[in-house]
C-alpha cells in the first residue's frame, strides 16, 4: 500500500516531525518557549506589541498559533499548503516603525516587517529548537541523526515562508551555528522594554482554563529550559525553589509521556492524521 503525497502531508508517518509535535507533554514546554524566544528578538516584539491582540486575549492568540503550526505539521498537504498562505498574507501588513528606543539602538532601523526573511527565520529556527529542546530534556536525548532528519524536513516550509536558501541553514549543523551565533552576547537577540512589557501577559494571562497558580506551576519547565540570560533580562523571579519545582514537574512529565498510552498522551491533530492515513488506500497499480 503507498500513500499519496496529498493525503501525507508535508511530513507523513515516519517522520521525525510527526513523532515529536504528537506529544502533548512536549507542547506543555516548547509552546511558551519558542514564544518567549520570538518575543526576544526586538522587531519581532515590535509588532506583536503593534498588531495584536496579545494583551486582550493571550488565550485566543496561543491557541491559534498552535492550531496553525499543527494544521501545517499534521494536515493534508492541501491543507498545509493553504495555511502557509494564509499566515504569509495576514503578516504581508505587519509593517512599521520601530517605537522602543532600546529596540532601534539593537537594531540599527527605523523600522520592521513582519515578512523580513531574516525574521521569518528567527520565528521559524525558534519552533524547531524549542521542540528538540524539550524533547531532549523532557524524554531523552534525541540523537544526531533524529536532530538532523528533523531538521531536514522542516526545510519545505522555511521555504514555504520566504526564507531563501541563501540564508536558511542547510543542515542541522549549519543550524546550530545560526543559533549559536544569535543568542551570543553581542548577537541580536536582546530583551527589550517592549518584550518585557508583554510578559504578565504570558506568564499570568488574565483569563484562560486553569487556576492561575496551577498555570504558573505547568510554566516553571518551560521557563527552566529558557537561557539563563534571557530569563535574566525578562527580570523573571528565578532561584533555587523555581528550580527545584521545574526539575520535579521535568520528571513527572516524562515519567508520565513514557508510561501514558500512546493515543492518551497525542495531540488530537496527530491522531485525526493518522485516522486519515489510516482510511486512505491506493491501488499501486
Amino acid at each position: 500500500m503507498t500513500i499519496g503525497d496529498e493525503v501525507r502531508g508535508v511530513y507523513g508517518p515516519g517522520s521525525e516531525a510527526w513523532r515529536l509535535n504528537r506529544e502533548a507533554f512536549l507542547l506543555l514546554g516548547a509552546g511558551p518557549r519558542a514564544l518567549l524566544l520570538q518575543l526576544a528578538h526586538p522587531l519581532v516584539a515590535e509588532g506583536v506589541d503593534q498588531h495584536s491582540d496579545f494583551r486582550r486575549d493571550p488565550w485566543g492568540r496561543l491557541e491559534g498559533t498552535l492550531r496553525s503550526y499543527l494544521r501545517i505539521v499534521f494536515g493534508s498537504a492541501r491543507a498545509a499548503t493553504v495555511e502557509i498562505r494564509r499566515l504569509n498574507e495576514l503578516h504581508r501588513s505587519v509593517a512599521g516603525p520601530v517605537a522602543d528606543p532600546e529596540a532601534r539602538r539593537i537594531t540599527g532601523t527605523e523600522s520592521y516587517r513582519a515578512r523580513d526573511p531574516e525574521l521569518s527565520l528567527w520565528v521559524h529556527a525558534t519552533l524547531i529548537e524549542s521542540t528538540m529542546a524539550t524533547y531532549d530534556a523532557w524524554y531523552e536525548p534525541l540523537s544526531g541523526g533524529r536532530r538532523a532528519a528533523f531538521y531536514r524536513e522542516t526545510l519545505p516550509v522555511g521555504r514555504g515562508f520566504g526564507i531563501p536558501d541563501g540564508l536558511l541553514p542547510a543542515d542541522v549543523d549549519e543550524f546550530d551555528t545560526y543559533w549559536r551565533s544569535m543568542l551570543a552576547p553581542d548577537g541580536p537577540i536582546r530583551v527589550t522594554p517592549t518584550a518585557r512589557a508583554l510578559i504578565p501577559t504570558i506568564l499570568h494571562p488574565p483569563v484562560g482554563p486553569l487556576p492561575t497558580r496551577l498555570y504558573d506551576w505547568l510554566l516553571w519547565p518551560a521557563l527552566d529550559l529558557l537561557p539563563e540570560r534571557l530569563r535574566e533580562e525578562y527580570r523573571i523571579p528565578w532561584g533555587p525553589g523555581h528550580a527545584a519545582v521545574a526539575g520535579w514537574l521535568r520528571r513527572g512529565m516524562g515519567f508520565w509521556g513514557h508510561r501514558l498510552p500512546r493515543g492518551w498522551r497525542a495531540m488530537p491533530q496527530a491522531r485525526a492524521a493518522e485516522r486519515r492515513m489510516h482510511a486512505t488506500t491506493i491501488d499501486p497499480t
